[in-house]
């Protein structure tokens, strides 16, 4: 992506957050026609140890309905694109103290370039399962785990699961942080407004750009 010096967060930790805070992705391979094909789903992230001479990489976790062709140009062609899109809002104008300035739109994004590996292995399946599940419903759990056993083989059978380890992630935080004259204004106006606007303020406070910054550069 597009990714300007001053809006490039260098710090690993911002991208895994936002990669776990909004974990609802875009997964974009090819197809056999070479064009984009894309997948939106629930990614897991986990960070797996260094082991011998394998460094501690991040791993997403996913899968899609058999009958999802996606699954088959991943096979095909392992390495892909993943993508998160962190808060967004609009910005006016009005947060500079003067008027030649024009609105822009702020946001939190990441890319992943992944390659990736299909899980067939049924129980390998349900512990990727479990880890979803853990994520985003636990007291479901229980539930799965009491399923007759063959209803949970036919759901288990209806999936493709597959693990994607990321190889390159570019992370991008556009917050207006080369512009700290509009950071009180902007800070104070997003923190008053809706969810998205809400957590652009937190992310200013994370930063330190709502008390002033010595960024510069062009947007």
């Amino acid at each position: 992506m597009y990714l300007p010096p001053q809006f490039q967060a260098k710090d690993h930790a911002i991208a895994q957050d936002l990669m776990r805070a909004y974990p609802f992705a875009s997964l974009i391979s090819t197809d056999d026609a070479g064009l984009p094909f894309v997948t939106h789903l629930p990614l897991h992230l986990e960070t797996r140890p260094a082991c011998g001479e394998q460094p501690a990489r991040d791993v997403l976790l996913g899968h899609v309905a058999k009958p999802n062709p996606h699954w088959r140009y991943l096979q095909a062609r392992s390495t892909a694109v993943v993508t998160f899109v962190g808060p967004h809002a609009y910005l006016s104008p009005k947060v500079y103290p003067d008027l030649a300035r024009v609105p822009t739109w702020n946001y939190l994004a990441v890319h992943g370039t992944v390659q990736a590996t299909l899980i067939e292995d049924p129980l390998a399946k349900d512990r990727l399962l479990k880890k979803l599940i853990g994520d985003h419903e636990p007291p479901y759990a229980r539930q799965w785990q009491e399923q007759d056993e063959g209803f949970a083989h036919k759901m288990l059978a209806g999936i493709v699961a597959f693990e994607l380890v990321i190889t390159d992630l570019q992370c991008k935080v556009k917050i207006n942080q080369h512009r700290p004259e509009s950071h009180a204004a902007m800070h104070a106006g997003y923190a008053q407004g809706n969810e998205n606007e809400q957590d652009l303020a937190r992310w200013m406070r994370r930063l330190g750009l709502n008390t002033g910054s010595d960024n510069h550069g062009e947007s």
